[in-house]
């Protein structure tokens, strides 16, 4: 990668040039982001997955760049005109506005008035009064009549649209107007579609105005929404006359001022120039500009919050008993085994209008102790408080818990391709209840089976960069999934996909190699997987597992390339490897400093030591019981004041939304959660945190409520 590439990287991410460096010439080896991060350390300083995330994205950017920059070359260069100081300054480019300032000149466009002046061999009248060299304009435009050209003033005019052009295609000209309209208010107006019902959510955005540059980012996408959807207009509120103005000092300060009846004739070419080609193009760019920023925001958001719905806490294998909620299609219920196995399923009928609570509870008391039921999954759809309460008046055997579990998505996987494949003979509803139970004991595992975009975590998801949304959500689930690491014995193809250096072709080969020979024994197996060869093995290894496996590091995050140090940390105390792991009196006595040897330095052999005390450890925390309040059905019970417990579901710029166990989520505003001027809500807040909140408002009529962060 170019030096020009690596220094700016190193500065816009703050991080040395070596770093990125590294990281690059990793990533051109075939290295994957999670490998980079956990088994490269000394070369990339530290940098976590989410840094050596930003350098890919921007070795990407800076790749398709370079590309960009060859097209305009050879297009500017096919034109004769690449002369040796317009190729260096596009060789300096990192800014993609810039590069495309530098070829707008030469880019090849549609006709234009001042294609047609050309052709009427008025250019060389253009460039004369471009270079203030005309004394009388009139007088000059008076040798270019012709066939096409009658008039003096046919001359004039068509020599201004000329330089109207070329003012507009000027680079330093686009590049202050851009810095005076990111300064200026972004205005906005209602429009006669206005008054239709659906119009009524952006209400808020009729006749508003604020800085661009203050806007925050779901605002921004707010007003671009509406603005699209035809309910607004808007404009940025740069003065033209000022900026006219500026315009033409800047023309006389690079030449000198033209006399008075020239300055006229430049003067209305500046005055064209921004009002028919500038301000549209300018505020065009402004608007893509921070809507590029509020992406980023936006994007940034759905990426944390996903990541911490990932890795909510498992109850792990344990035999469970889940239940998609329904009023009058029945609550569906099955049974599953601590794999996660479908073992039973059936339909009860506890609530209205069939109301068969007897016959349900006897149903369910009998599931329970068939199958040795020892968590209890429910669904927070409709019906899932009902349901909830319905269970909780069953007498449970002694230590089995109930949990509240979110549906989102479940219903876009129950139809999907992968749940076909998993269930051919079962429906969606049994399906979808399947995946509130497994998503209970391993959300990570279930969760990965779904469209990121389809789990209610977003902000505005819709609306922003799809393909830098796909990049996020997609480096996110495969930190998750290798951060915890995945089971190599039981992983579904889907879990296994996202481990570093597999992918879907190779996952299915992994399975598919599982089915034929049965439980992998060691990690040197994958070695006889179809197509899985040595770098692919290099970079999934360390995060696949082998419980119970003859070498216990093969269910460890230690990987296959540092055995060797282990073995020789184990020689050294005298025993064998497989007595050292766990053991702390013999890991204290490991000097750390011993075992740095080539590429492996102190940062890889604390690592070792730490995954040596805790082999296998799971990064994520334990469930918590968690119950609503009884007294809180729906949005008309409550009342300004009430404390109520509830569940973070959704956390966005502005604030959180929270499950306060009705059919109505509620939001706590930024404002309302106890610290002084905050601007990020997920300082303060997780996703599925639990919480108290106090209800400050309830609007009955937007089905609203507004509610304030206790504990």
């Amino acid at each position: 990668m170019k030096e020009i590439y690596i220094k700016n990287i190193a500065g816009r991410l703050g991080v040395k040039e070596w770093q990125v460096e590294n990281c690059a010439g990793l990533f051109e080896e075939g290295a994957t982001i999670p490998f980079i991060s956990r088994y490269r350390k000394e070369k990339t300083g530290g940098l976590d997955d989410v840094e050596v995330a930003e350098v890919r994205h921007w070795t990407d950017v800076f790749a398709e760049m370079e590309k960009r920059k060859e097209t305009v070359m050879e297009t500017i260069g096919a034109a004769g005109a690449l002369t040796e100081e317009l190729r260096s300054r596009i060789e300096a480019c990192v800014d993609a506005r810039e590069l495309e300032d530098l070829y707008l000149p030469f880019r090849p466009k549609r006709r234009t008035r001042a294609t047609a002046a050309k052709e009427a061999g008025l250019e060389p009248l253009a460039d004369r009064m471009y270079e203030v060299a005309v004394a009388d304009p009139a007088q000059e435009a008076s040798k270019y009549l012709n066939d096409k050209v009658k008039t003096v003033e046919d001359a004039l005019s068509g020599a201004r649209d000329i330089i109207a052009e070329r003012l507009s295609e000027t680079a330093s000209v686009r590049e202050t107007l851009r810095q005076i309209f990111s300064t200026r208010r972004l205005v906005t107006k209602a429009t006669k579609k206005a008054s239709s019902p659906e119009a009524g959510k952006y209400r808020g955005y009729f006749d508003y105005s604020e800085p661009i540059s203050r806007m925050a980012p779901h605002r921004v996408l707010a007003v671009l929404r509406a603005e699209s959807e035809g309910f607004i207009s808007l404009k940025i509120d740069a003065d033209a006359e000022k900026c006219g103005n500026k315009m033409y000092y800047d023309f006389c300060q690079e030449r000198r001022y033209p006399a008075k009846a020239l300055g006229e004739q430049i003067r209305m070419a500046v005055d064209d120039a921004y009002k028919r080609l500038l301000e549209p193009s300018i505020t065009n760019e402004v608007l893509a500009q921070a809507k590029e920023k509020a992406d980023l925001a936006s994007v940034r958001v759905f990426g944390e919050n996903l990541r911490q719905l990932l890795l909510a806490p498992p109850v792990g294998q344990k035999r469970v008993l889940a239940i998609d909620p329904g009023l009058r299609t029945g609550c569906k219920v099955v049974c599953l085994d601590a794999q996660g196995r479908l073992l039973h399923y059936e339909t009860i009928f506890p609530h209205p209008p069939a109301n068969e609570k007897i016959k349900a509870i006897r149903a369910v008391s009998e599931m329970i102790s068939r199958y040795g039921i020892e968590v209890i999954a429910i669904g927070n759809g409709t019906a899932g408080r009902e349901t909830e309460a319905f269970i909780r008046r069953i007498p449970l055997p002694e230590g089995v818990k109930v949990y509240s579990v979110s549906e989102d998505g479940a219903s876009i996987y129950s139809a999907s391709e992968v749940a076909r494949e998993e269930f051919p003979d079962q429906d969606v509803t049994v399906r979808g209840a399947v995946s509130i139970g497994r998503r209970l004991m391993d959300p990570l595992a279930e969760l990965v089976k779904i469209d990121p975009k389809s789990l209610g975590v977003g902000q505005y998801q819709h609306d922003v960069d799809q393909s830098l949304l796909k990049e996020k959500l997609d480096n996110t689930v495969e930190s998750c999934v290798n951060s915890v690491g995945v089971n190599l014995n039981t992983a579904s193809p889907y879990l296994l996909s996202y481990v570093a250096g597999i992918g879907p072709a190779l996952a299915s080969n992994i399975v598919e190699y599982r089915s034929e020979h049965g439980p992998y024994k060691s990690r040197r197996e994958l070695l006889n997987v179809k197509r899985l060869g040595d770098k692919a093995f290099e970079q999934c290894a360390g995060f696949l597992r082998i419980p119970g496996a003859a070498n216990p590091l093969d269910n460890s995050a230690v990987h296959p390339e540092c055995y060797h140090l282990v073995e020789k940390m184990a020689s050294d105390l005298g025993v064998g490897a497989s007595e050292l792991v766990g053991n702390e009196s013999l890991i204290s006595k490991i000097t750390p400093q011993k075992y740095v040897e080539g590429d492996f330095g102190l940062p890889t052999i604390n690592d070792i030591i730490s995954e040596l005390r805790k082999p296998g450890r799971d990064p994520r925390e334990e469930v918590k019981d968690f119950e609503f309040s009884e007294d809180i059905h729906s949005i008309e019970d409550l009342a300004a004041g009430m404390e109520l417990p509830g569940i973070v579901t959704n956390i966005t710029a502005f604030g959180a939304f929270v499950d306060i166990g009705i059919k109505q989520n509620g939001l706590i505003h930024v404002s309302k959660m106890g610290v002084r001027h905050l601007t990020d809500p997920s300082k303060v807040l997780k996703l599925r945190q639990h919480v108290m909140v106090e209800v400050t408002d309830v609007d009955l009529d937007r089905n609203r409520i507004a509610l304030r962060l206790l504990k």
